[in-house]
């Protein structure tokens, strides 16, 4: 085993768990933090040091990057809706990442794979690349936070002197899910009938799994100071994705979600974002949402992932197929 010790940041989430065993199997010594110390399921059976630490807490970040050579920066808020989303979602995101790369430097860490995301991407020439520049549509408090984290971790990697590789997954689904994440319950929603329309809004499936692998050979293969895309080209319609399902499970009866006209889904929409500020609860469809992604084809272009780092992802049909296997077995 390594003497070096990689910690990975958010490491009972879905990318950040499947990432722990990813290293464990690469024979490496691993360090998982977690905000919740109680929170031990995820690790049955890993041999991993198990350590508390909050991105928003510098003090934790200190003691959990301790000796630390290889950190990937996982850990962050992944919503698309709060109550006070510049406070939940930006500030948490942004000032994260400031207090990351300020500890890294204390502890003299070497390394960081910091994991940005699609959402900071130019989506106005398809498909999207890294050479394109950053996302210049500012209506979405999580999509802002991701496009300024990643500037962040460049500017900071270079101030201090710490080789900083970023990547930028896309709709992440498949096994080892100990909570449903956001993308992984758009597929429970698919093979259990609760897609009514298609909004006309596209997804870009990649599996956790080639993410993770990602993410490790990003660290041992990643140029300094360079964004790599962990995605999928080609995009899927909700109805395609549907689809698959109907016929891989023909015994569920799923029928196609049909199309619906913008305007109407922008005052369906603007109906339930009321009713948010009521109940409390994330709306289901956005306004602002659809004016950012209503007929946006999330293709990309990923030709520098698999040269330099060697990215070679399953087909998004696959990966959706292997997802919906998993989520009708375990979660149903």
């Amino acid at each position: 085993m390594s003497k070096q010790i990689s910690l990975v940041t958010g490491a009972n989430g879905h990318l950040g768990n499947n990432l722990v065993r990813l290293l464990l199997s690469k024979d490496q010594k691993v360090r998982a933090s977690v905000r919740n110390l109680k929170n031990q399921q995820p690790f049955k059976g890993l041999n991993c040091d198990i350590v508390h630490a909050d991105i928003t807490d510098r003090a934790s970040l200190r003691k959990a990057f301790k000796n630390v050579t290889n950190l990937y920066a996982v850990g962050a808020n992944f919503s698309m809706w709060a109550k006070n989303p510049k406070v939940d979602i930006y500030d948490n995101n942004v000032q994260g990442t400031q207090n990351v790369f300020d500890i890294a430097k204390e502890c003299d860490i070497k390394n960081i794979v910091f994991v940005s995301s699609v959402a900071s991407l130019d989506f106005t020439k398809l498909p999207a690349n890294v050479d394109n520049g950053y996302n210049k549509d500012r209506r979405n408090w999580y999509y802002n936070s991701k496009n300024d984290s990643d500037k962040l971790a460049l500017e900071l990697g270079e101030k201090y002197g710490i080789r900083t590789v970023l990547v930028l997954p896309s709709a992440m689904i498949g096994r080892d899910a100990h909570k449903l994440s956001y993308s992984n319950n758009l597929v429970y929603q698919i093979i259990n009938g609760e897609i009514p329309v298609d909004t006309n809004i596209t997804l870009n499936w990649i599996d956790v799994k080639d993410v993770a692998l990602g993410c490790y050979n990003a660290m041992q293969k990643g140029k300094n100071a360079e964004r790599y895309i962990l995605a999928n080209e080609q995009h899927t319609s909700m109805q395609d994705s549907v689809k698959i399902a109907a016929q891989k499970f023909p015994e569920l009866g799923l029928k196609t979600p049909k199309k619906v006209p913008k305007s109407l889904l922008y005052a369906v929409a603007g109906l339930m974002e009321l009713a948010s500020k009521l109940t409390g609860k994330e709306p289901q469809l956005q306004r602002h949402y659809l004016d950012m992604f209503y007929g946006l084809k999330q293709d990309y272009d990923i030709a520098k992932s698999r040269k330099e780092i060697d990215f070679s992802p399953k087909s998004s049909k696959q990966a959706l197929i292997e997802a919906m296997n998993y989520l009708k077995k375990d979660w149903n």
